[in-house]
């Protein structure tokens, strides 16, 4: 089974933008995804639907899929080109200001807001969208999936492995999708209780801030190092992938900022708000990132009982597997349209702005079909969230 997300199956090498024709090609979707069939059992939100029900759910999403394909073009670029160059205007004003000003304590806040909002822009709603291949079809060199490594110290190469490539494919299957709980947190009751996860809640006080780090070695795949699923070489070069992405970043933040603000006498400052920026984006990206698949009513499922499963049946899991946060327009923005977590399961390379629309039709369909539509304000998924990582640290 794979992904429905098209992505590039190869990235370019040598360290050139490569041009728009030796851009990696884009793979027909859903390849090993049968049109009939049912899977060994349903999950108890799908048990009153039919084998013909559930073909034709798949055939009404793939419709909508097929439409907003039909209908990208230049005002779909023209907003993420947009968003970029905000982005990177934010950031610059944010270092700026912390170079310039950064010992003055209305100058360091304004610093550390500016570069924290950069920081969430260009992980939520630029680098996991780019890297998710959205904007592939625009066959930017520049905005491609095969070419973008974003400001998170966890290289992309990786995180498209195990997000893209397993996160996807095998969503919320206890076993498989090692997203339920990162190999560290115990989120489902299908997860067997360990002694150590009485410690549930403070292993998540300390991933929050630092979210980045955490992402960044759950893509080592440790777990499958120890278990013989993946070889010591293929953990060595991962290893090297990121300590050359972490003195990248460390370079950026904590050494060449901070240097040329001691010119101004605000080096210590800026280092100071470079670490507040990373924090407050981690806590973000976390916060919005477990809203979106730990609260009440999101479905976790058994290896069996996938087996067989058609693409409708897919589309059911991502559907009843994810969970929405409602809010304004600039909430869904700074969430890298995340908040549309349902929507981004079922679609994952569609681009993210074209979201709340087609959140409409899904819904609909929802609600047609009798299944359930998880969605609420982001104070009460935070809430569930934590009272689940609670919950879970008991037998």
């Amino acid at each position: 089974m794979t992904t429905t997300a098209e992505r590039p199956t190869a990235t370019t090498t040598g360290g050139a933008t490569p041009t728009r024709e030796q851009l990696p090609a884009i793979p027909t979707r859903n390849p090993g995804l049968a049109d009939s069939g049912r899977p060994v059992r349903r999950p108890d939100h799908a048990q009153h639907l039919t084998d013909e029900q559930v073909a034709e759910l798949g055939r009404e999403l793939d419709q909508i899929r097929a439409d907003v394909v039909a209908s990208r073009g230049a005002a779909d670029a023209a907003y993420i080109r947009r968003i970029i160059r905000v982005q990177r205007s934010l950031e610059l004003a944010g270092r700026a200001t912390l170079v310039l000003a950064g010992k003055r304590k209305s100058a360091w806040v304004a610093g550390v807001g500016l570069m924290s909002v950069a920081k969430i822009l260009e992980n939520m709603e630029i680098g996991h969208n780019v890297i998710h291949g959205q904007w592939d079809w625009m066959r930017d060199p520049d905005i491609h999936s095969s070419t973008w490594e974003w400001d998170f110290v966890a290289p992309a190469k990786g995180w498209k492995h195990t997000h893209n490539d397993l996160h996807h494919t095998w969503t919320n299957v206890v076993g498989k999708d090692n997203d339920v709980g990162y190999n560290l947190l115990r989120i489902s009751a299908d997860q067997p209780w360990k002694p150590h996860n009485v410690l549930n809640p403070v292993y998540n006080m300390v991933l929050a801030p630092f979210f980045e780090w955490g992402i960044a070695f759950y893509d080592l795949e440790l777990v499958d190092v120890q278990e013989g699923r993946k070889s010591r070489e293929a953990l060595n070069a991962d290893l090297k992938a990121l300590g050359v992405k972490a003195v990248k970043q460390a370079g950026k933040d904590y050494v060449a900022t901070p240097a040329l603000a001691s010119l101004t006498g605000s080096g210590k400052a800026a280092l100071a708000g470079t670490f507040a920026a990373n924090c407050v984006r981690n806590l973000w990206a976390h916060t919005v990132i477990f809203c979106g698949h730990f609260p009440d009513g999101v479905e976790f499922f058994t290896e069996e009982m996938i087996e067989g499963e058609t693409r409708g049946d897919w589309y059911i899991r991502q559907m009843i597997g994810s969970c929405n946060i409602s809010g304004s327009k600039l909430m869904h923005l700074m969430t890298g349209n995340l908040s549309h977590q349902i929507e981004h399961h079922l679609f994952p390379d569609l681009p993210s702005n074209r979201y709340a629309e087609i959140a409409v039709r899904v819904r609909e369909v929802c609600d047609r079909y009798g299944l359930p539509y998880v969605t609420g304000p982001l104070h009460r998924q935070i809430g569930q969230t934590w009272r689940t990582i609670f919950r879970m640290a008991l037998p």
